[in-house]
C-alpha cells in the first residue's frame, strides 16, 4: 500500500508549493508566510526545538509536528532530503493536516 501522505508531499513538491531546510523554511516561519510546518521523526532534537519555538514566537498562526517519517522516506517521496518542510499554501497546508490526522489514527488503530 502506497502512503497518501507520502504521495501527497510528493505533489506538493512538483507542483513547486513545498519549502525544505532550514534557513528558507525558518525564513517562510518569520515572514509568517508558511501555514504548515513538518518535521523528519529523525531531524535532530535541536532542530526541532528551533523550528517549534519559532513557531510559538508571537502567536503565529501556523501547524506544526513531527511526522512519523524519516528523512530517507520524505527524500524517497519528494527528491529532496530535508529534515524541515514547510508550505506557504493553504489548500496543500489543509490537506497535509487532514492525512497527517488520518494517518496517525490509522496507525494508531493498527496497533491495537
Amino acid at each position: 500500500m502506497q502512503d497518501k501522505f507520502l504521495s501527497f508531499l510528493g505533489i506538493c513538491r512538483r507542483a513547486g508549493k513545498l519549502n525544505w531546510g532550514h534557513d528558507t523554511c525558518l525564513d517562510s516561519i518569520m515572514r509568517d508566510k508558511a501555514k504548515i510546518c513538518l518535521l523528519a521523526v529523525d531531524a535532530s532534537e535541536r532542530l526541532k526545538r528551533e523550528f517549534f519555538k519559532a513557531a510559538a514566537y508571537d502567536g503565529r498562526e501556523l501547524v506544526i509536528f513531527e511526522t512519523a517519517y524519516s528523512m530517507q522516506q520524505i527524500k524517497d517521496a519528494t527528491g529532496v532530503k530535508a529534515g524541515v518542510l514547510t508550505t506557504e499554501d493553504e489548500g496543500f497546508a489543509k490537506k497535509m493536516a487532514e492525512l497527517h490526522r488520518k494517518n496517525s489514527t490509522e496507525v494508531i488503530a493498527d496497533d491495537q
